[in-house]
């Protein structure tokens, strides 16, 4: 019997391996797009408001004081009140408004109070129906 070889067939074998230079092109023509575009490409900047001097203090003003202990201190027209929970406060803000959800409400804290204990108490505030919340701070003179 006679062995048949391959050899001489005339069919080419096909080569499993993948072409790298294709793909090596594209991807160095990528990076030098991104690499042009990059510097083009503005960061956003945001406009944080700027604390202004109001030009007139409001006549009646409830002012709640977060301390260190995260009770809330209640003072009305800068006249010094209980401390009490933070579950509490939105019925004593209620009632020193008297009827008046206008009647603005200040929140001051202490520099070391967890940023939680403030937004807290203003979703409080909000839930309870008070229109005008604003945060105290200080001027740093600038």
């Amino acid at each position: 019997m006679a062995s048949v070889s391959h050899r001489g067939s005339g069919r080419r074998r096909t080569i499993n391996e993948i072409n790298m230079v294709p793909f090596i092109d594209v991807m160095l023509v990528l990076l030098i797009i991104f690499m042009v575009t990059a510097p083009l490409i503005t960061t956003g900047v945001v406009d944080l408001p700027s604390v202004g001097k109001s030009k007139q203090r409001p006549e009646h003003v409830v002012e709640l004081v977060i301390g260190t202990d995260e009770l809330v201190r209640v003072r009305l027209d800068n006249k010094d009140g209980a401390s009490i929970a933070l579950k509490s406060v939105a019925a004593r803000v209620a009632e020193l408004q008297a009827g008046n959800a206008t009647t603005p409400v200040v929140i001051s804290a202490d520099k070391t109070v967890k940023y939680e204990t403030v937004v807290k108490l203003m979703d409080t505030l909000q839930r309870a129906g008070v229109q005008r919340v604003g945060l105290s701070v200080k001027n740093s003179g600038n």
